[in-house]
């Protein structure tokens, strides 16, 4: 493989599968995966408590603001942690810090919060979108326990995935969920996660390797 540091990036409809397999990647490759672990690091980074940073995890501004204005009266996009003013500018720009200095440490995996836009200049990044019909969806959804039953599964569903393209698209130029937006867009509902993480492991020792 190219000694170069590559970067695998995975946008993911709520309910597909999309850590799994990401994890499954970066098993196979091994190599570091990063997920939530990324707003840990960008919550030690800025001295400010991980659960600030975990409650704006993949929210939009808009959302973010309404949520904390409610909470804290007239302060909406500037919060408060003890004496630590964070603006979302400045959740959004410990967050980016942090996925560029990984990316520059050592090839990995990080799932979500547009780590393609931000890493759009790392020489080797390759983006990928997993999909799922709704029926596949719903069915892991309930089967890991996230819902007790199909409806709830799906209203669970359009809302996560509501906010996730609000907040790819806030600070993108791209379009979340668009296939045009990413290297690869794959149905994780026609193939095994294993199948589809090995379909993505084969295509990037591919790219790599030029």
């Amino acid at each position: 493989m190219n000694s170069e540091n590559y970067v695998i990036t995975i946008g993911r409809q709520f309910g597909s599968g999309g850590r799994e397999i990401g994890k499954l990647i970066a098993k196979g490759l091994n190599i570091p995966y990063y997920d939530k672990e990324l707003l840990i690091e960008a919550a030690k980074s800025s001295g400010v408590n991980a659960d600030f940073f975990l409650a704006a995890d993949e929210r939009s501004p808009r959302f973010f603001s309404n949520l904390w204005s409610f909470n804290l009266g007239d302060n909406s996009g500037s919060y408060f942690i003890g004496n630590t003013p964070l603006s979302d500018d400045k959740i959004y720009k410990a967050q980016s810090d942090v996925m560029i200095q990984l990316a520059q440490k050592s090839p990995c995996v990080i799932v979500g919060r547009t780590a393609d836009y931000i890493l759009r200049n790392h020489t080797n990044v390759i983006s990928v979108f997993i999909h799922a019909s709704i029926e596949a969806r719903i069915e892991r959804i309930v089967k890991r326990g996230d819902c007790a039953n199909a409806k709830d599964a799906e209203e669970l569903a359009l809302k996560k995935n509501k906010l996730r393209a609000e907040y790819y698209n806030f600070y993108t130029d791209k379009t979340w969920g668009d296939a045009a937006s990413y290297d690869l867009s794959i149905d994780s509902s026609k193939i095994t996660s294993a199948d589809t993480a090995n379909f993505i492991i084969e295509y990037v020792k591919k790219r790599i390797a030029q």
